[in-house]
């Protein structure tokens, strides 16, 4: 199952990394930081109308291999086109084997842009956590998927006392129940099956309908048109998150503000 062996790669990389920089470290990073950039800034913004844009920074994934070739991913570059289309927030991949990202992209990220960013990544340790407060990320991703309601718990309540926001990813209705009882305020809904990467556009749809009015939800995976969008804004969806569609147009802001419906096509 390919989201056991990601999970496997993570706690390698994870191990390595903790052999270079301790969590005390970490901690010590945190403090000596000033923080420029206001907290929970994704709860704010998906309370607000239109539907918030979280533009993802990639180069490739386990189900679509290189999505851009190596020397073409200009990521300060793509960090730039996101913030001239003033999207909301910047995902950027830090998993390291499959998906190719890294923590040192996201910190040349955070200096690039003082456009929010999440840290995307398979968040299996408090260690990783602290990681993405000290690298400058505003928000980290939670995957039910692959933690325990304890785990749940204790992690929300750890990005809350360092002012992160805090995505917590579910794929169907038992993971929903799982995500609102641990206490989550924004659930992002992956219209991909992490075990076979198959994508289902009407997941979230379907689930929304089974979430607290008062969560924010954001629809994650297979959004590529502006009806697509406009679905989701009809089916009261808080936010998107897209990946591959912004990674691989041409022109990354033409293609944002035809989503979000700044020009004649509609699609």
């Amino acid at each position: 199952m390919i989201l056991d062996d990601l999970v496997a790669a993570t706690k390698k990389n994870m191990a390595r990394r903790q052999e270079q920089v301790s969590l005390a470290d970490l901690k010590a990073q945190i403090e000596q930081a000033a923080d420029q950039r206001p907290a929970l800034v994704l709860n704010q913004k998906l309370a607000q109308a239109p539907i918030t844009v979280i533009s993802e920074i990639k180069q490739a994934s386990p189900s679509k291999g290189q999505i851009v070739p190596r020397e073409a991913f200009d990521y300060r570059q793509i960090a730039r086109d996101y913030t001239q289309a003033k999207v909301d927030m910047i995902s950027v991949l830090t998993e390291e084997e499959y998906f190719k990202g890294s923590l040192d992209i996201l910190k040349a990220v955070v200096a690039t842009t003082d456009v929010p960013v999440l840290r995307k990544d398979f968040t299996i340790d408090p260690y990783m956590i602290y990681e993405a407060k000290a690298a400058g990320a505003s928000a980290i991703l939670l995957i039910v998927a692959i933690l325990s309601d304890q785990q749940l718990t204790d992690y929300l309540a750890l990005a809350q006392e360092l002012g992160l926001s805090a995505i917590v990813e579910a794929h169907d209705q038992d993971e929903i129940q799982r995500a609102v009882q641990a206490g989550a305020e924004i659930i992002g809904v992956n219209n991909r099956n992490l075990k076979d990467f198959t994508v289902d556009f009407g997941n979230t749809q379907r689930l929304r309908e089974n979430i607290p009015a008062d969560i924010a939800v954001i629809s994650e995976s297979g959004i590529q048109s502006r009806s697509d969008v406009l679905q989701l804004e009809q089916a009261g969806i808080n936010g998107i998150l897209v990946g591959e569609t912004f990674m691989r147009a041409p022109d990354k802001v033409a293609e944002i503000n035809r989503l979000r419906g700044f020009s004649h096509d509609q699609d």
